[in-house]
């Protein structure tokens, strides 16, 4: 999986894929995430990218010519997609994460201060995605939570793939709870299904569990798995 980020921070993405998991998916080959820079582009000899808006306003707007210049000097390669990264976009979901990992290649445009000219996207024409109801100061955090989220549902990228086939959301549930040594610890113990040997029982108890945990911490899932099952 090959990941094209469009920054004007490029040390942000950088940084993160420095460490833990991402790292050694970088570094075995699994993914490849690749930033540029809008300002590398820009005409102007300041680097300047954005600008006072047309018909007045707060803040500043990103300028089309930095951004699809740099967005066409991209490498596209076979089965690509190009996402935007705003409050705007659909919501980034479990089940689109599914979606996105079947992709060869991602380009990620991230914005900042008033966000993009419309005319980035009616030239590049991105799927909009957005990571929730609120606003950011810019589009690199919902990028590495991207990266984060479809580079671990690819293989090789987590010690075991079992591992993200067991995470929250992976089939409408929420996680069951998890447990390590001590067996005791001020009081709590490990629960005795788990120390039995017995795995049915175990499966059983975790997907009790589970659907005791989303019922009441997210009802909303909870009723949505409930009619997906009935």
């Amino acid at each position: 999986m090959r990941f094209d980020v469009l920054t004007l921070f490029p040390e942000l993405i950088e940084s993160h894929m420095s460490y833990s998991i991402m790292k050694r998916a970088s570094e075995s080959g699994i993914i490849d995430v690749i930033t540029h820079n809008p300002r590398d582009y820009t005409l102007d000899k300041h680097k300047k990218v954005d600008d006072t808006p047309y018909g007045g306003g707060a803040g500043m707007v990103l300028m089309p010519q930095p951004y699809v210049d740099c967005y066409e000097a991209v490498d596209k390669i076979e089965n690509s997609i190009t996402l935007m990264m705003t409050p705007q976009g659909e919501p980034f979901t479990d089940s689109l994460s599914n979606e996105l990992v079947n992709y060869n290649q991602i380009v990620i445009l991230c914005g900042h201060y008033e966000g993009f000219d419309e005319r980035i996207r009616d030239i590049i024409k991105p799927r909009e995605i957005s990571l929730g109801d609120f606003v950011l100061t810019g589009g690199e955090l919902p990028a590495l939570c991207l990266i984060d989220s479809i580079s671990r549902k690819i293989e090789g990228t987590l010690g075991k793939i079992e591992s993200a086939e067991e995470d929250s959301f992976s089939d409408g549930l929420l996680e069951y709870p998890q447990y390590t040594k001590p067996r005791e610890y001020k009081g709590l113990c490990v629960p005795d299904v788990l120390l039995n040997g017995n795995h049915k029982l175990i499966e059983e108890y975790r997907m009790e569990q589970k659907i005791l945990r989303t019922k009441k911490k997210r009802p909303d899932l909870y009723k949505k798995w409930k009619k997906q099952n009935q």
